[in-house]
Formats: C-alpha cells, structure tokens, sequence
C-alpha cells in the first residue's frame, strides 16, 4: 500500500521561456489525481532501470533534504528549489524537451498491506489497518520517500464544439500541447530517495549542454555516485554464469536459471544480493568454475551487494524463459532449475540436449 503525504505539479514552458512554480500542493483527496500520482510513484519506485547512488559530502541537495527532514524546510519551499534548478538546467539543454515536474513525499506502508489481508482483504479493511497504526503486535516496516519526476508532455488532438459566425453548428480540431503522460507510461527521468538512510535510486537520459553530454539529475541536482542499476548486475552475473558453464562444458541453462534462483531468493530475505554468493551457490560442487567465475567478477568490477527490491527481483529473476534451435519455448521457474524432480537437461554424447519435465498433473493451453 502507498500513502501519499504531499505531492505538488510544477510546469515548464521552454518554448515560450516561462515556467510556472506552483505554491499549492495538489489536493490527494481528489480519487483521480490521487489515483494518477500513486501510479507513478509506484512505476518509478519499482523500476528494474533504477540506478542507485550515494550522496557526495558536498552535495547541497543532500542538506536541503536533511533540513527538510528536521521541519526546517516545508515541503513546498523544497519543491520549488529542485523545479528551479532543473528549469535552469533544462533551458540550457540544445534539445529542448517540455515537460512538467511532479514532486511527491510519499509513505510505502508494507506492512499495512500485511495486516489488511489478515483482516480480510478488501477497501474497508484497509482503511481500518490505516486508521489503527498505534495497533500492538506489528512491526513497522513503513519507509518514506521524496520522488521528482519529469513528464514529458505529449502532443494530442480534441475537438472543440461551437457555431460559426452565422450560428450554425459547427466543429473544429485543436491541437493541444499540454497532456501529461499517462501512468503506464514510462518516464526517463526521475529520483527517489528514501527519507530514513537518503540512499538513492534514480534514471536519467544522457542530454546535450552546449555540445557536451550531461545527465543532469545524478550530476547536477543529487551530486552522487551512480551504481549499475540492479538489472544491468543480475545481467552481468547471468553473462558471467553463462560463460563459465560454456567454458567448463556444463549445462549453460541449468546454470543460469539457478543463477536466477539465487538472485530471487535473497532478495526476497534481504532486498539484496551478493553477485560472489551467486557464484559459490552455482558452482557449489565445482571449484574451478567457482574460482574461474569470482575472477570474472572481478574483471568487471562488479559490487559486493547490490540493492534489489522484491517485486524488481521477481520480475528479473523469479522465471526463467528458454527457447530452442526447433522454435520450441518453456519458461519455468527458476528455483525448478536445481530440482530433477520437476525438470531434467540431459546432454547426449552427440550433444543434443533433451529436457524432461516431470511430475505434472495438469497442462493448460494459453
């Protein structure tokens, strides 16, 4: 569940060279603005693109966020500060792109979600589980977050209704410039900090400043380290696994598909993983490859532990999807991979490969 504390629209006009700094936050009781702001807030929190960063020790923004914190600073004031800083970066960029900035302070309440669902599910429970957050006996697993994204704006067409001069009906076609991207929509640009420990997952596109490439969220507004997102490392070790099961001459799809399985369930303990422990795991009974995959890993500078949040992980890593040189497609899960009581790869001393699946006792047609 997501509760949305404070959201506030800013927009930006670079064709005419104006912007507009909003000093009213947007009114979350309304269903549908709640409705729009909550499903993009819970795109970008979730997104396997999500790079991760550490503030520098000079950052200004990681002071402003912390006076925030303490009340120094409303929500609004700060707000203003990042759409100000980023109107001025973005009018400077060769490629001018509109957009409007939508920023939000928002609460992912994991453990209401618990707690509705042992009360029996449904929109009435929820809002008795929101109301009784004083109740004994949970854990608060609650974590906030202050996000910015930018929409880009898209070009539509409506029609407007009228009468011509003379009075008779008549209809025309206006071209509008000012319609917000719709929240399935994926966005480029975006930061989302969590408020308790101010670490940082964000994406931004690579822009043009006077001839020079520059991402100005990272770079300029956060000045913080950038760390592979969790889905450029998880396909990094999978490439890695897959090369030295090849090298070694084992079964290259039971390797990463067991890989996968690794990756999957840590992160569903920890929200992260260790891509070395990914190794040890694969190549538990093989040395050779597990010392011949450590090195590669090494080679690649790949982190000690990458962050991964569980609904990342079972998007990236929860099944495993094969496809064979005859067109044949199978996708299962990955945790089956190590277990030859659901699906068994034997190789022939010609090299034909046979897969067995086993203990089935329905198949459904899709």
């Amino acid at each position: 569940m997501m509760r949305i504390s404070h959201a506030i629209l800013h927009a930006f006009d670079f064709e005419s060279g104006s912007c507009y700094f909003s000093e009213r936050e947007l009114d979350v009781s309304d269903r549908p603005t709640k409705s729009y702001v909550q499903r993009h807030m819970r795109k970008v929190s979730q997104s396997v693109d999500s790079q991760h960063g550490s503030f520098s020790e000079d950052s200004g923004f990681a002071d402003a966020l912390r006076g925030y914190k303490a009340g120094e600073i409303d929500f609004v004031e700060i707000s203003n500060q990042v759409a100000q800083y980023l109107w001025e970066e973005l009018r400077r960029c060769d490629d001018l792109e509109e957009c409007d900035l939508l920023v939000c302070d928002f609460t992912d309440t994991k453990d209401m979600k618990v707690r509705a669902e042992q009360a029996g599910g449904g929109a009435i429970a929820e809002a008795m589980v929101e109301a009784a957050t004083d109740e004994d006996g949970f854990e608060d697993l609650s974590q906030e977050f202050f996000a910015a994204v930018l929409l880009p704006r898209r070009q539509t067409f409506v029609h407007e209704i009228g009468s011509d001069p003379s009075g008779s009906p008549a209809n025309w076609i206006l071209r509008h410039d000012s319609t917000l991207p719709n929240p399935t929509q994926k966005v480029d640009s975006y930061v989302v900090i969590d408020l308790a420990d101010l670490s940082i997952d964000f994406h931004d596109k690579v822009r043009m400043v006077q001839a020079q490439e520059r991402r100005i969220i990272p770079e300029g507004l956060l000045q913080c380290s950038v760390q592979a997102s969790s889905k450029e490392v998880v396909e990094t070790v999978e490439k890695i696994v897959a090369d030295v099961a090849a090298e070694y001459g084992a079964n290259v799809t039971e390797a990463v598909a067991q890989a996968k399985a690794v990756v999957a369930s840590s992160a569903d303990r920890e929200e992260s993983f260790a891509p070395d422990e990914v190794g040890r795991q694969v190549f538990e009974d093989r040395p050779q490859l597990r010392e011949r995959f450590e090195e590669a890993a090494r080679e690649v500078e790949l982190p000690e532990e990458v962050p991964v949040k569980r609904g990342v992980a079972n998007r990236l890593a929860k099944n495993h999807k094969i496809k064979t040189d005859t067109g044949i497609e199978i996708t299962f899960p990955s945790s089956f991979a190590a277990d030859p009581n659901y699906i068994e790869f034997t190789t022939d001393a010609e090299g034909y490969v046979s897969i067995m699946i086993k203990n089935v006792k329905k198949i459904d047609n899709k």
